[in-house]
């Protein structure tokens, strides 16, 4: 399969990706519904996202096989509160299940290249839709470093 990465402008390229937003999120719902960890329905904060692609503070990066997109990811570019480095955060990378052959590591190193020519001096990820895909990040460099737990509101309190 011939694929293409580029980087696009997130705005301008929404709504040709958001049919892939929908189905990433519905995938990554089911999963955290499995685990006891309901979530709201689909309804992105539109304007939050498009004003911090304006100011660069999220960047968006694309598959494409023959026009098509079947991979995305947006990242969050901050500076760390605690000493000023640039640094990124994952807060989306998907591919879709008929393209999960290694085109999303190839996505992923094109975004690492980026980054580092930013001068970005870490990136965090967090594999929500699918915990496996958490060894492919090791193979490729990343470290666990912490666990995120979740506590839900809505489902019964076990506190004693």
């Amino acid at each position: 399969m011939n694929y293409e990465i580029r980087m696009v402008n997130g705005r301008e390229w929404h709504s040709r990706i958001e049919p892939l937003y929908r189905r990433h999120y519905a995938e990554m719902k089911a999963r955290l519904d499995a685990d006891g960890v309901p979530i709201g329905d689909y309804n992105p904060r539109l304007d939050e996202y498009f004003a911090a692609m304006d100011r660069g503070d999220m960047l968006t990066f694309i598959v494409l096989e023959l026009e098509t997109i079947i991979g995305y990811s947006n990242i969050w570019l901050t500076n760390d509160m605690h000493n000023g480095d640039l640094i990124a955060q994952e807060d989306t990378i998907f591919v879709d299940k008929e393209h999960r052959n290694g085109i999303g590591r190839k996505l992923a190193a094109f975004i690492l290249d980026e980054l580092r020519g930013r001068g970005v001096k870490r990136v965090s990820i967090t594999p929500v839709t699918d915990l496996r895909v958490g060894k492919i990040w090791e193979r490729m460099g990343f470290k666990p470093v912490a666990q995120i737990m979740t506590y839900n509101f809505e489902a019964p309190d076990v506190r004693t």
